[in-house]
C-alpha cells in the first residue's frame, strides 16, 4: 500500500499518557492490591445521579429537538447568551481535535505548561505552535489557547485580561481558544456570556467539560460556546447525530440541575481542603489545583509515587517534573483511609 497518502507521519500521532488507563500500572506492580484507587483524573468521584433514560433513545437516531433542548439547558448552565451559540460534542477532546482543522495553517501559542493535547492537536493539522509560559508570550500569535482555571496547576487568569486577549486576538483577524473544561464548580468568571460582544467575536471560542463536573467521563459530552456563525461552521464539521441519544438527555437533565451543580461545588472544595491537609502532613507543598485536583511537590517524589502505586493508588506523574504529583479526590470513607496511611 502506498502510504503517501496520509497527511500526518506516524511519529506525530503518539499517543499523549494520559489519567485513568490502570492497564500499565496493573502490570509494572502485579501484587498491588485490588481494585486500584484511581486518583490519576480530575474527574468528581462522586458522579450525577443518572436518570431513567427512554429505551427509544438507545434505538433510533437522535432528533433535532432533543439536541436544541440540550443546547438551551447548557446555554443556562454557562451562561451563552442563547441556544445558537452552543455546539454539543462527543467529548471536549473531539472540539480540541477539530477546531485546528478549521484554520488555515497559523501561528499558534499555547500558554503552558498544559494539557498537552491542544498543543498536540494543532501541530497535527500542520499549525506552527510555540507552548509559552507568559500572557505577553500570546499576543504576536494568530491562534491563542489557554486553560483557565490551568491543568494542572489550576492557574486562572482575570476574566477582563482574558477578554482583553481576545479582543486584541480578534481585532487582527486571529483567535483565542478558552478552555474552561473546570471551571464549572470554580468561582472563576466564565467567558461564555461575552462570545457575541462586538469587540470579541468572531475571535472567541470557549470550550466546556460535561464529564469532569458530574463525574460522567464515560458519557463523552462537551460544548463550544462561540458566536453563531462561528459555532455553525464548528458544528458542521462534526456533522450529524454527533451526540447519542442517551447523552442528550442525561446531559440536558445535568445541566438544568443548578441545586446539584452548586452542592458538588461546596463538597469539592471541602474535599479539595481535606486533601491539602492530608498532602501536607506527608511534606508535600501545594503548588496548585483546583476543587477536582491537587498538585504538589514532594521532596520524595519518585518514591511517593512508587509507594502509592504499591499500594495500589494511581496518581498522576510528570516526568518533566519527577518531584510533582497530582491527586484527584477520593470518594468513601474507605478510599480516604487508603490515602492516609500511605500519606503518613
Amino acid at each position: 500500500m502506498d502510504h503517501s497518502v496520509w497527511s500526518v507521519p506516524a511519529r506525530e500521532v503518539a499517543p499523549i499518557a494520559h489519567g485513568g488507563d490502570l492497564g500499565g500500572l496493573r502490570m509494572a506492580y502485579p501484587d498491588a492490591p485490588e481494585p486500584w484507587l484511581d486518583l490519576s483524573t480530575g474527574i468528581n468521584p462522586v458522579p450525577y445521579r443518572v436518570p431513567p433514560v427512554e429505551a427509544s433513545a438507545w434505538t433510533r437516531l437522535p432528533e433535532a429537538a432533543e439536541v436544541w433542548a440540550l443546547r438551551e439547558a447548557a446555554a443556562a448552565a454557562y451562561g451563552a447568551p442563547d441556544a445558537a451559540h452552543v455546539v454539543p460534542a462527543p467529548g471536549t477532546q473531539i472540539l480540541i481535535e477539530t477546531l485546528p482543522r478549521l484554520l488555515a495553517p497559523s501561528r499558534v501559542a499555547v500558554l503552558g505548561p498544559t494539557y498537552a493535547e491542544h498543543a498536540a492537536a494543532w501541530a497535527r493539522a500542520g499549525h506552527a505552535v510555540d507552548e509559552v509560559a507568559t500572557v505577553a508570550g500570546l499576543r504576536d500569535a494568530q491562534v491563542a489557547v489557554i486553560v483557565d482555571p490551568n491543568n494542572p496547576d489550576g492557574r486562572t487568569l482575570p476574566r477582563a485580561e482574558r477578554r482583553a486577549l481576545a479582543g486584541a486576538l480578534r481585532a487582527r483577524g486571529g483567535l483565542l481558544v478558552a478552555d474552561e473544561a473546570f471551571a464549572d464548580l470554580e468561582p472563576v468568571e466564565s467567558l461564555c456570556p461575552h462570545v457575541s460582544a462586538p469587540d470579541v467575536a468572531p475571535g472567541l471560542v470557549v470550550l466546556r467539560s460535561f464529564g469532569k463536573t458530574y463525574g460522567l467521563a464515560g458519557l463523552r459530552l462537551g460544548f463550544a460556546i462561540a458566536d453563531p456563525a462561528t459555532a455553525a461552521r464548528i458544528a458542521a464539521a462534526l456533522g450529524p447525530w454527533a451526540v447519542s441519544g442517551p447523552a442528550l438527555a442525561i446531559g440536558r437533565a445535568a445541566l438544568s440541575d443548578a441545586a446539584w451543580r452548586a452542592q458538588a461545588a461546596r463538597d469539592r472544595a471541602a474535599d479539595a481542603a481535606r486533601l491539602d491537609r492530608m498532602i501536607a502532613r506527608a511534606g508535600g507543598r501545594i503548588v496548585g489545583g483546583t476543587s477536582l485536583f491537587r498538585t504538589a511537590d514532594f521532596p520524595d517524589g519518585p518514591d511517593l509515587y512508587r509507594r502509592l502505586a504499591a499500594s495500589g493508588i494511581a496518581v498522576r506523574r510528570f516526568t518533566e517534573r519527577p518531584e510533582r504529583l497530582r491527586f484527584g479526590l477520593p470518594a468513601g470513607k474507605g478510599a480516604w483511609c487508603r490515602l492516609s496511611r500511605v500519606l503518613r
